[in-house]
């Protein structure tokens, strides 16, 4: 008897460890920047019109490589995009990065309010609770 009671305790603290694991938000998995681009492309079906850095289907890379997935807002004039891009190596954010034509930021590193205050001004109505890509 005494041997069960020792498993039942031990079991039930495992289980307890189990429920207490919180999963990582969908919205904030894999390597992730905002970034206030121009746009690109000429608009045809091989080469449509998207915020420079984002992939098309004929660009993207195997899959799990490069850009993984992406969101996109246009700006309020028009010429920009407002971009999140996803990665599952940060190594594949690199140029982006090094890009100091555009404004960018690292997800998780930037605090939100400093992401939303500098967005602004290219669209009015910016906020990071409603804009991204959910990746799994």
């Amino acid at each position: 008897m005494r041997v069960y009671g020792r498993i039942g305790v031990t079991v039930l603290t495992l289980a307890t460890a189990l429920v207490a694991q919180h999963r990582v938000d969908l919205h904030n998995s894999y390597h992730r920047l905002i970034a206030v681009v121009p746009l690109a492309g000429s608009g045809t079906a091989a080469d449509p019109v998207r915020g420079k850095y984002v992939p098309t289907a004929q660009s993207a890379g195997p899959p799990g490589t490069g850009i993984i997935a992406f969101a996109a807002e246009p700006s309020d004039d028009g010429t920009r995009a407002i971009v999140e891009l996803v990665a599952v190596q940060r190594a594949a954010l690199a140029p982006i990065l090094a890009d100091h034509s555009i404004l960018v930021f690292e997800k998780g590193v930037a605090k939100s309010t400093a992401i939303e205050s500098a967005i602004r001004p290219f669209r009015k109505d910016f906020s990071l609770q409603s804009f991204g890509v959910a990746v799994q």
